[in-house]
């Protein structure tokens, strides 16, 4: 494997909306850029970010503020977005979980078979159970959960 590191949505939100370890994940992507995502990143961030609208943690004109620097980013190649391998991803998405311990859901284990299947071995997680797995699999983790 080499040096490249593959950030989860849920690091990689604390880099465009202000919370929690946010410092710690702008660093840990500013000592490693750029950083892989996948399509399925996509689809969470613009996900993550109506939940927040709608739920008042960000005001319409903000939503669409972060999304068009996290589309930048992606234009930009501050992230690279990795080839998403069709039914190959699934399979190891399949195999992750019964091969890790750790209780993994769908999109954690096609999030974490993304960063493998691009050669990544670093990933950033601010999801526990996430973490435990990619310890399993051997990759270099970075927590930003709590």
């Amino acid at each position: 494997m080499t040096d490249r590191a593959y950030i989860d949505t849920s690091a990689l939100a604390k880099w465009y909306v202000r919370e929690a370890r946010s410092d710690d994940v702008e660093e840990w992507i500013r000592a490693r850029a750029p950083v892989f995502v996948c399509g399925l990143t996509i689809v969470e961030m613009r996900s993550l970010l109506a939940r927040r609208r709608r739920e008042g943690m960000l005001d319409p004109d903000a939503e669409r503020r972060v999304l068009a620097t996290f589309e930048s980013d992606l234009r930009d190649g501050h992230l690279v977005r990795t080839p998403w391998p069709g039914d190959t991803l699934f399979d190891a998405a399949n195999s992750l979980i019964a091969r890790c311990a750790a209780p993994l859901r769908t999109l954690d284990a096609l999030q974490l078979a993304a960063a493998l299947a691009s050669g990544c071995r670093r990933f950033a997680t601010a999801d526990g159970v996430q973490a435990d797995a990619a310890v399993e699999l051997g990759l270099d983790v970075s927590r930003f959960h709590g």
